[in-house]
């Protein structure tokens, strides 16, 4: 295992429930090599304390009322934290753990010795990892029937999640992909795109404006005039964005 020299890392700790974070910032306070654990109990609370805190290291509980541990994922889109491991009771999510992008997985209850070997995994991760990110993709490779396409990042529309591909519109045509939804949204960085749904990504600048349907609800409206469905927990950053955007389009609440 590598050695990290010269730095502590900062931790995240996410449950909601206070003997699961207690347990886990207990361990974590015996490794001379964590220099800070916060503790969150909710997804929404980790949501903005790693956007704000930008922790190196987060233990993220995957079953949280309203909003779990991959409806964080999904909020933070390209913001991912270096190091996530998740921590759950049940061992039937490991596999779209892992899809995800998490470092490891434990189980509920696990020993000392099982919580060191994550803990060692991530240490190890984050003693070579340069914050560096690469530049957004401006291309993408898609297969199909024999055709080999490059599709430009910047005509895209707006992009589908199916399963563990993904649908590209691109002005009227559909093009589908062999990716999943959150891998091209750290490919595409969050400069353009943004998340508006769980299952779909937004090029920005295809954006018309937002319309207020019954009950509450909004769409998003395309310059194409194609409308998608915007989920409340995605409003608030989407309004946020269209707002710094240098009055290039108006979004009305």
């Amino acid at each position: 295992m590598a050695t990290l020299e010269k730095r502590t890392i900062k931790a995240l700790v996410v449950d909601d429930e206070p003997l699961a974070r207690c347990n886990l910032t207990v361990l974590l306070g015996r490794d001379p090599d964590i220099g800070s654990i916060v503790e969150c109990e909710s997804g929404v609370e980790a949501t903005d304390e790693i956007r704000r805190s930008k922790p190196e290291l987060v233990f993220l509980d995957v079953q949280m009322p309203e909003c779990g541990g991959f409806d964080v994922l999904e909020l933070l889109g390209s913001d991912l934290p270096p190091a996530i491991i998740f921590v759950t009771a049940y061992d039937e999510y490991a596999l779209r753990a892992f899809e995800a992008g998490a470092l490891d997985y434990l189980v509920k209850p696990f020993d000392d010795a099982r919580f060191s070997r994550a803990l060692n995994r991530a240490k190890d991760k984050l003693a070579h990892y340069l914050p560096l990110q690469a530049p957004p993709a401006q291309r993408l490779v898609v297969k199909s029937q024999g055709r080999v396409l490059f599709l430009n990042v910047a005509d895209i529309d707006w992009i589908e999640a199916a399963g563990y591909y993904a649908c590209l519109h691109v002005g009227g045509a559909t093009h589908i992909i062999r990716r999943t939804l959150l891998e091209l949204e750290r490919d595409l960085g969050d400069d353009k795109f943004i998340r508006i749904h769980r299952s779909i990504v937004v090029n920005l600048d295809r954006i018309r404006g937002l319309e207020l349907q019954n009950g509450g609800e909004y769409e998003v409206v395309l310059e194409s005039k194609h409308r998608l469905r915007l989920s409340r927990r995605f409003r608030k950053r989407l309004r946020d964005r269209m707002g710094t955007m240098s009055g290039r389009k108006s979004v009305k609440p």
